[in-house]
């Protein structure tokens, strides 16, 4: 079953020609409007939604009877407090039927991750895996680190838990197979090996140091080795070096040497490498102190691969093996499905969520809760990973509440911030201008929230800092007003609003002014908002602080608060810089032949190819650059005449 559209608002599973139908309404929130929507349900399987007075989704359910499920709704007693409040502020209900309970689950869980219903079991996950690619679609493949939509051409390995883990793998592989890691038009560009060559980390097919044949049957080898074929792989070159050393070429044994040391390297930064297991997942939750943790083992060609902490959003009441069942279905909407999957608890629904990923992935997926041998330590091994993972969590969140708190008192707010949004800016005089917004909460700093802004305004004085605010907070609250009209939540619960509580100005006095004139203008009038001028000479710990209709005023030295907000600054101010850094370098690595019209892909790299630099290129005759295949005459002189304005041929 493909993913859920949206249509004109409403949402249809792909494929199947279902769409939501709204209940009849109710006059009142609770048991009496959803009883009234039982009356026209169906005995069938389907997926629904309840929501309050406002529109909010509240809960999303599957259920193989509708009917029946929606009707264990319609009273209050004999249901857990989590329930109870649900049903309670319920007004309105929306359904869909499905043609099985498998499809059901499967759209349960999209709508879950797109909505994010305050009931439901909430999977915190911004950030994709990354992955190994072998690219195929150029004759000497790269082996470079992906994220993202699979739309290149070539080979995926992965997910990998880190970055990091990619990039140490990628750099021993590197040694093994000496594949290249440069980019097409670096490759087409080279006229000498590089210096990886030099250190015996590519075999340089770009100068021919090595023919392409030869060249594919490292890729050939890496991708086998990567997919599961270590040993023969490693067998292969043990083998290989065994051939030299007899036919005494030992320079060439010594390159096989190194590779089999390269490989070795590899294998053994995997930790735990079980005996028997070629791909799983492995999944262990731990529930302490009002929070649970998931820790994710990935496990690929029988090496691990890492592992990531999630803490999703989930009610106190709800038992272990209910918030992993959700959040397993969650996980996998958006990525590949292993063949086993290995939980610490066992779930009501493991059958159905086995059918369901097995609907998904296309091949057979085996979903064990084991009692005994290699996977139940691989499950003993996440589940401590797991508990101490809590154990930091809880502690820093506790730290976390405390200055919160500490900060609502010293900036006079009405309750502790549950998200806090820095602005700063970053520019050499007035070039490549970036505006950053980073955010922080309960739970640190929300990394997947950050923005940055590329400043647009060209009738911008060159450092015009105040004109550069005043854009970033306009385009950043305007776009909020129209995606997410303000609606305060009264409870402040973390995580429901995308507005904040507080928001913290880069800046002195007239930096402050600036941002309230914006938000006037957009008729916000209510928002918490603070500036921070630096001390005297810059001093830190001499911060002043400005707000509306305050004096200004500075905290006691070595107050915890101040500590923490300079750490707000300063995080802001990093992510400026590494924003402008990031562009400036961009605009300095493009390519001038790229502004030429006519000037695509094929031509810039027979160009660069013939001539070796874009430099080159410009100083060419016509000539000289019809001599390049695929350059008319036509072309030849707008390339010409791009590098030569104003000069006669």
């Amino acid at each position: 079953m493909e993913a859920p559209k949206e249509i004109d608002g409403t949402i249809a599973a792909a494929g199947a020609g279902i769409a939501w139908e709204p209940a009849e309404a109710a006059a009142a929130p609770g048991p009496d409007a959803i009883a009234a929507a039982v009356r026209t349900l169906p005995n069938a399987p389907g997926v629904y939604r309840m929501m309050n007075t406002k529109g909010d989704v509240l809960y999303v359910g599957k259920a193989r009877s509708l009917k029946k499920r929606v009707q264990s709704y319609t009273r209050i007693g004999g249901q857990n407090n989590r329930i109870a409040r649900m049903i309670a502020a319920t007004s309105a209900m929306d359904f869909v039927r499905t043609r099985t309970e498998t499809e059901a689950l499967l759209l349960e869980a999209n709508l879950i991750k797109r909505l994010r219903p305050r009931f439901n079991v909430l999977l915190r996950d911004d950030k994709s895996f990354p992955y190994i690619l072998i690219t195929g679609d150029h004759a000497a493949p790269a082996i470079l680190k992906h994220r993202g939509a699979r739309r290149q051409k070539g080979s995926y390995f992965g997910p990998f838990a880190s970055a990091g883990a990619v990039g140490r793998t990628i750099n021993a592989l590197q040694k093994a197979f000496l594949i290249r890691t440069c980019s097409d038009s670096v490759y087409e560009s080279r006229t000498r090996p590089c210096l990886l060559h030099q250190i015996k980390r590519c075999s340089a097919p770009c100068t021919g140091e090595i023919s392409l044949e030869a060249y594919g049957l490292l890729v050939e080898e890496a991708k086998a080795f990567l997919s599961g074929a270590s040993s023969k792989v490693k067998t292969d070159l043990a083998q290989q070096m065994e051939s030299a050393s007899e036919a005494l070429d030992f320079e060439r044994a010594a390159i096989y040497r190194d590779r089999l040391a390269a490989l070795s390297h590899v294998e053994s930064h995997q930790e735990i490498n079980p005996q028997g297991i070629e791909e799983a997942d492995v999944f262990a939750a731990h529930q302490d102190g009002g929070m649970v943790c998931i820790q994710v083992f990935f496990f690929r060609t029988g090496q691990n691969w890492g592992n990531r902490a999630y803490f999703p959003r989930a009610d106190k009441s709800m038992e272990t093996g209910e918030i992993l069942q959700s959040f397993i279905a969650q996980f996998y909407d958006d990525k590949p499905v292993p063949r086993l999957v290995i939980a610490s608890e066992d779930f009501e629904e493991r059958g159905l969520l086995e059918a369901a990923l097995r609907e998904r992935a296309g091949h057979r997926v085996e979903v064990s809760v084991p009692k005994r041998g290699e996977k139940l330590r691989l499950v003993q091994h996440a589940l401590t990973n797991a508990r101490e993972a809590l154990g930091r969590k809880l502690a820093e969140t506790s730290s976390q509440e405390r200055l919160l708190a500490g900060l609502a008192d010293a900036f006079a707010l009405p309750r502790r911030p549950n998200r806090i949004e820095v602005y700063d800016n970053s520019h050499i005089m007035g070039a490549h201008a970036v505006g950053a917004m980073i955010v922080a909460g309960p739970e640190g700093f929300a990394k997947s929230h950050y923005r940055k802004f590329n400043i647009r305004a060209e009738d911008l004085t060159p450092g015009d800092d105040f004109g550069m605010m005043r854009e970033v907070l306009t385009r950043r609250f305007a776009r909020l007003l129209k995606e997410s009209p303000r609606q305060p939540d009264p409870a402040g619960e973390a995580g429901e609003s995308n507005w904040p509580d507080l928001v913290v100005i880069d800046g002195g006095k007239g930096q402050l002014s600036a941002a309230l004139d914006v938000l006037a203008g957009l008729g916000i009038a209510d928002l918490p908002i603070v500036s921070i001028a630096k001390g005297r000479d810059r001093e830190s710990g001499r911060e002043t602080f400005h707000m509306p209709g305050r004096e200004p005023f500075l905290l006691p030295h070595r107050d915890p608060v101040l500590y923490f907000v300079q750490r707000l600054r300063d995080e802001a101010h990093r992510f400026a810089i590494g924003s402008h850094r990031v562009r400036r370098a961009n605009a300095m690595k493009a390519n001038p032949l790229d502004e030429i019209d006519g000037i695509g892909p094929t031509r810039k790299r027979a160009l660069l190819h013939h001539f070796g630099t874009a430099k080159a290129v410009s100083r060419a005759g016509i000539e000289d650059l019809m001599a390049v295949k695929g350059i008319s005459q036509a072309v030849a002189e707008s390339i010409y005449d791009h590098f030569h304005e104003g000069s006669e041929r």
